[in-house]
């Protein structure tokens, strides 16, 4: 996994010295829950932002990073938007399906950044996720004009349905993290009952196998084409 991960910061470093300043390089990474695409995204934004800093020790010492990770979780319908659906039990139960999901407010995000930067330029906001809450947090990501590298990473940066395939064709690049679905259950559990979505694994198991790998179906077999494809392998060492 170290050398996918390694090969992948070149590409995107040495993509990025030629686009032209006014412009920021935009990427989405996408896969299915339980493919270590959010550790994939996140750990690539680090070794960008320790690159940038180690080539621009007067950048450094401002704190100004050169790249950002931007989750979809932010993205989430809110539990109250979920209450107000026609039948508000299923979008509960099945959170986490595209259509729990905010697609046009990511779409949104995305066309704005894709905008050519200028001098009058100001910060824009994503939204997070807050887990303890379970609710996304409005504007509380910052992307300062001097983040030029964008990292999006979500269970359908890569999907074939609108407004997802229009965002997606504003990237610069789309990568998939792929994974076997027996390896993405048995993390799912896991992290179902250490995140307390789950009380035992007999119900987190149920959670991945009736919602987490349905959406990892459409996921699959709904994907467009894309740049890279990343083999998900499970090495610690790498994280």
């Amino acid at each position: 996994m170290e050398e996918q991960v390694e090969r992948l910061v070149e590409k995107t470093w040495t993509k990025f010295q030629g686009i032209p300043r006014s412009h920021r390089l935009l990427i989405a990474v996408s896969g299915i829950p339980g493919s270590g695409k959010t550790t994939l995204a996140s750990t690539i934004i680090k070794r960008l932002n320790e690159r940038y800093h180690k080539e621009s020790p007067a950048v450094a010492c401002s704190g100004n990073d050169i790249a950002a990770f931007i989750p979809m979780d932010g993205y989430h319908l809110s539990r109250a938007q979920l209450d107000a659906m026609p039948d508000p039990a299923l979008a509960h139960a099945r959170r986490g399906a595209v259509f729990t999901f905010d697609g046009q407010a990511y779409f949104s995000l995305v066309q704005k950044l894709k905008q050519p930067l200028l001098p009058e330029t100001k910060t824009i906001h994503a939204p997070s996720f807050d887990h303890a809450k379970k609710d996304p947090i409005e504007n509380d990501i910052p992307i300062p004009p001097n983040t030029r590298i964008c990292i999006f990473e979500g269970n359908y940066c890569s999907l074939d349905k609108e407004p997802w395939s229009e965002a997606g064709k504003l990237m610069d690049e789309l990568w998939f993290v792929d994974v076997d679905f027996e390896v993405a259950r048995r993390r799912l559990v896991k992290r179902h009952v250490e995140a307390g979505i789950a009380k035992d694994e007999f119900e987190a198991d149920r959670r991945a196998r009736e919602n987490d790998l349905v959406n990892g179906r459409e996921i699959v077999e709904g994907r467009v084409e894309v740049d890279e494809v990343v083999e998900s392998v499970d090495d610690e060492g790498w994280r």
